[in-house]
């Protein structure tokens, strides 16, 4: 099985650069503006999008997603629309791979076997999924896996590299390396850490390494994707966007615009990792 995520990073590599993978919460700040962002995204320079799946009570989120989550629920967003929202998006885009990011209770709640088909039909690539270890592997990862959806695993600073092959058992498309001990938005990436990390995971598996939380800037993009795979941005964007829409939290003319000129800033500062390198 080769997905669209597999043939985006053997495209990359020849390329000789690291991933640029945005998040951004479905039907934030409400499901047309959502997908009019997400389908700016890889002009701005996207390689990978994640969407996340709007839950009540998401464990890893910060502040800013958390807030974005409530928006996008208080707005009628639902596990279905999300899925209408992938579907409005390959309409248009059958090539960039599309992760949806989240928590499983709303997975379970709809049915796990009717998620997955929906899920594939509609053209996402792979899911990420928080709060699911390992050990339960059997609830959705290996199912995913047979349903030809890429599963991405999550290691943290706390992985020991006694826990580490559990993790990467059975994982694939990319490891999500959470570069700080913490939830979304609440602190920065150290570059040099960071390579020591990714490496410290590489010498376990072969599937690229991209890391994530706390990379703001187009600067820090620059720096962590000189060390992984790819460089995940989601915090920032998800600010740009509360901050483009008016005293009622509805979207602007300048909500997309807002979005995607901060995304095409980051591509530009992972595209000067191989720049510098050269």
């Amino acid at each position: 099985m080769t997905t669209r995520i597999d043939t985006c990073f053997a495209r990359l590599k020849k390329e000789g650069r690291s991933a640029f993978i945005t998040f951004l919460m479905a039907g934030d700040p409400d499901s047309a503006t959502s997908l009019e962002i997400i389908k700016a995204l890889p002009k701005a320079g996207a390689d990978i999008i994640e969407i996340g799946m709007p839950f009540t009570d998401p464990m890893a989120d910060g502040p800013a997603i958390q807030a974005a989550g409530l928006r996008a629920l208080k707005a009628g967003m639902t596990l279905k629309k999300t899925l209408a929202l992938v579907r409005g998006f390959r309409a248009g885009d059958a090539t960039t791979p599309l992760v949806l990011m989240g928590y499983y209770n709303p997975i379970y709640i709809y049915g796990v076997d009717r998620f997955l088909a929906d899920a594939k039909s509609a053209g996402v690539d792979g899911l990420i999924i928080v709060d699911l270890p390992p050990e339960e592997d059997t609830e959705l990862c290996l199912p995913a896996m047979q349903a030809g959806l890429n599963f991405i695993r999550l290691a943290t600073p706390t992985t020991d590299d006694k826990r580490l092959p559990a993790v990467l058992a059975n994982t694939s498309g990319f490891v999500y390396y959470v570069s700080i001990t913490g939830i979304t938005g609440s602190g920065s990436a150290d570059a040099d850490v960071v390579g020591e990390a990714v490496a410290r995971i590489k010498r376990h598996t072969k599937l690229p390494v991209c890391v994530g939380f706390g990379i703001r800037t187009p600067q820090a993009a620059r720096g962590i994707a000189a060390h992984a795979d790819g460089a995940v941005v989601g915090t920032a964007l998800v600010d740009a966007l509360r901050g483009s829409l008016d005293s009622d939290g509805r979207a602007t003319a300048k909500t997309v615009d807002a979005v995607a000129g901060l995304a095409a800033a980051l591509a530009q500062g992972v595209r000067g990792a191989k720049q510098a390198a050269e």
